[in-house]
Parts: structure tokens; sequence; C-alpha cells
């Protein structure tokens, strides 16, 4: 048994974060993230099992457990990763702030996490920026710093803050921190709910679905783990065909929370831990969402509609209880995709 736990300690080392690491962010998360709560609906589980039927899996009544991590704090999963982030930092580290690049969900959830250890936060934000995330940035406390809207000059003006403040970046996912965190909301899903077959999640970065796949892979090997991702944003997809990563062609998605390309930690466990990157169209995005809020009362984003599309399209065949994790909630109500 000693043996068996120092090969899958070595195994799973190369993925830079493991199971240890997100068992002790779920320590150090606790006093400040909500533990989110599982949501069902027999409309959407009607609609699952009727996707499947057309496909010829008819006998399987699928059973769907959403995973509410839009009514996390800061409306999105993202809350998890900074904070163990921020927490895990030495005092000296923190003295001097941190800072990272993020047009979303990332920037508010570093933001207020700081807030809560009372550091500073500096927050690289496109110049093209949603108004409404701005304001909720600079409503956590946080300096926000503006950028043309390219990945270049995003990373360069974080480097120059960095320079300038000596904080520390906080990378919005391809940080071990950062994935250890994310990968706490699996950690709990399989704790609330027995025998899934499944969990699917959005992937855009991949810290989620990283964090998920190592959950899974330690704790309940037998659970497929498959991403969703936007067809018009596919570089996850084509790199799982290819077996190399994919550059991200230029986006024009709906789910604007997964624009971003994988990075170096996320890509092997998408290679080698996730069983498929299923792709979902743009209106299949917006209906999926439009349930979501019409039939389950659950307001998600687009970003985690994604994976809500998948479930109910023909991916998951012979897949009886799936749960599905809703990555955010963050959308300007005032335009809305209908």
């Amino acid at each position: 048994m000693e043996y068996l736990r120092i090969t899958y300690t070595a195994r799973m080392s190369k993925y830079a974060a493991t199971i240890d690491d997100i068992r002790t962010a779920a320590e150090r998360i606790t006093p400040y993230a909500h533990r989110t709560r599982i949501a069902t609906c027999a409309t959407l589980d009607a609609l699952a099992s009727a996707a499947g039927a057309a496909q010829g899996d008819a006998g399987h009544t699928r059973k769907l457990f959403f995973k509410c991590e839009h009514e996390q704090k800061v409306g999105a999963f993202k809350f998890r990763g900074a904070c163990n982030a921020v927490m895990k930092l030495t005092d000296d580290e923190a003295a001097n702030g941190v800072v990272t690049h993020s047009s979303g969900n990332h920037a508010q959830a570093l933001a207020l996490a700081a807030r809560l250890r009372g550091i500073d936060a500096h927050i690289v934000m496109p110049n093209n920026a949603s108004a409404v995330k701005r304001r909720a940035v600079e409503g956590y406390g946080a300096r926000v710093v503006l950028c043309e809207p390219n990945t270049a000059a995003r990373e360069g003006t974080a480097e120059r803050v960095r320079a300038e403040t000596g904080a520390t970046l906080v990378h919005p996912y391809d940080d071990p921190n950062i994935i250890a965190g994310q990968g706490t909301a699996a950690l709990e899903l399989l704790q609330q709910v027995e025998h899934l077959d499944a969990i699917v999640a959005p992937v855009g970065g991949g810290g989620l679905i990283r964090g998920t796949a190592i959950t899974c892979q330690a704790l309940a090997p037998h659970v497929r783990v498959f991403a969703a991702e936007p067809a018009c944003a596919d570089d996850a997809a084509r790199s799982k065909a290819t077996g190399e990563r994919q550059k991200q062609e230029p986006p024009d998605t709906v789910a604007d929370g997964l624009l971003t390309s994988l990075g170096d930690h996320t890509w092997p466990v998408v290679r080698d831990l996730v069983e498929a990157v299923i792709t979902v169209e743009e209106d299949a995005i917006i209906e999926a969402m439009r349930l979501a809020w019409q039939r389950a009362k659950l307001l998600i984003e687009p970003s985690a509609a994604v994976a809500v599309a998948a479930v109910l399209g023909d991916a998951f065949k012979a897949i009886d209880r799936v749960g599905v994790i809703l990555s955010g909630g963050n959308v300007d109500i005032d335009k809305l995709p209908w």
C-alpha cells in the first residue's frame, strides 16, 4: 500500500498541484469561501435524458447535479483559487501586495481576496473590459491599470507593475496555487453527491478543469471528466484532438470567460486526464443559459452555460449521474444574449 501511495504521488507530481495541495487549499479557504450548494432540476434532467435517447441511448434516465459556483463569493469559482493564493503568501510576500491581469472574474476574485487579507491589489484590465466588471474590481478596493486589449499588452503591463511595486504575480489560471484552489469545487462536489458517473466543467485557461481532473483521479478514478468549450473558442478541443497544444484563434463567443488559451500547467492534465473536450455552438450556449434561468432559476453566465449545453447534447451517452460545475454568474443584465 505504501508503494502504491508513493507511485501515485510520483505520477501526479508532474501536474504541479496534487490532491494534497487541493485538500490543504480547502482547509485554507474554509473561513472565507462558501461551500456552494448542489441544485437539481427535473426539467433539465428530462431534456438531457431525451437528448441521450435521440442518439440511441434509450433506457438511461440522466440525472444532473449542478454545483452552484455562480453563488460563490464574487459570483464565480475563481474566488477559490485567488483566496488560496493570497492566503498562502508569507507576510513578507504579502506586504507588497499582488498583481494580475484579467478582464473578469479572476480580477474580482483577487481584489476581494486581497481586501480580506488587508493588502494591495493591482489589476491590469484591457481598456475594452466591461464597465460593470471594472466597477466591481474597484468596489473591492483594487487599483485598476488599463492596457491595450491583447495578451502581450496585458502580460507586459502586469510585469511593469510587478517591477514597480514588488507585488507578487498571481496568474489567472496557470499557477499551482490557483489550480489547487479551483480543485476544491470538485472536492466538495464528490463529498456532496455520491455515485457520480461523470463531471463536466467549462474550460478556458484550464484551471478549473485541471483541479477537477486531479481531484477525480485521486479520489474517484471511475468518474469520467469532460471539458466543455465554445466551438468559436476551441483551442482545448483542437489540442486534445492533435495531442499538441494549439494556439487560440481570435475567439468570437458570448462566453467571454472562456477566451484564454490553455497554459503550461493546465494543458498536460487536459491531454492526459480529461476524457474529451465537448464543443458547443453559440445558439446552444444561449439556449442553455435561458433554460437555466427560466426552468431551474439558476442565474448563470454564458461561460457556465457552456457546460449545461454540453450535457444537454449527445456527448454523454450511457452516463446517468452527471455533476455539472456552474462556473459563474457574472453577467451584464443590460446586455443579455436574448
